[in-house]
């Protein structure tokens, strides 16, 4: 089930917000970009890139996800391994907004989602 139109527009609003301010210079935009996308109940946060061989394809690297959980009212956060699976963020695996997921993604303190 996707998300309601009210938390659509909290989404929307604070992502946006976020990736204002992670987003490096506009000259360099066109070799690295970041943007997110909303799927269903998730949210995903992702790298672009060119594709190293094809000059006119781009490649899209997931860094961070989070999906609601609307029985519990929560979201889970998770991260992307170096097997390209989805795990739970361990240090904290569940927030209680999006905001909260935000300033995680952004601290990095453990260095799972950049790297």
């Amino acid at each position: 089930m996707a998300v309601d139109v009210l938390q659509s527009l909290e989404i929307i609003e604070v992502m946006e917000n976020f990736i204002s301010r992670i987003r490096p210079p506009e000259e360099i935009r066109s070799k690295l970009d970041i943007a997110y996308a909303i799927e269903d109940q998730s949210i995903i946060i992702f790298e672009i890139r060119p594709k190293f061989q094809a000059p006119g394809a781009v490649i899209k690297s997931p860094i961070a996800k989070i999906t609601f959980v609307k029985a519990k009212n929560h979201w889970k956060v998770f991260w992307q391994k170096a097997d390209l699976k989805w795990h739970s963020y361990k240090p904290k695996p569940t927030v209680k907004t999006i905001k909260e997921f935000t300033g995680l993604v952004e601290k990095d303190e453990y260095h799972c989602f950049f790297g």
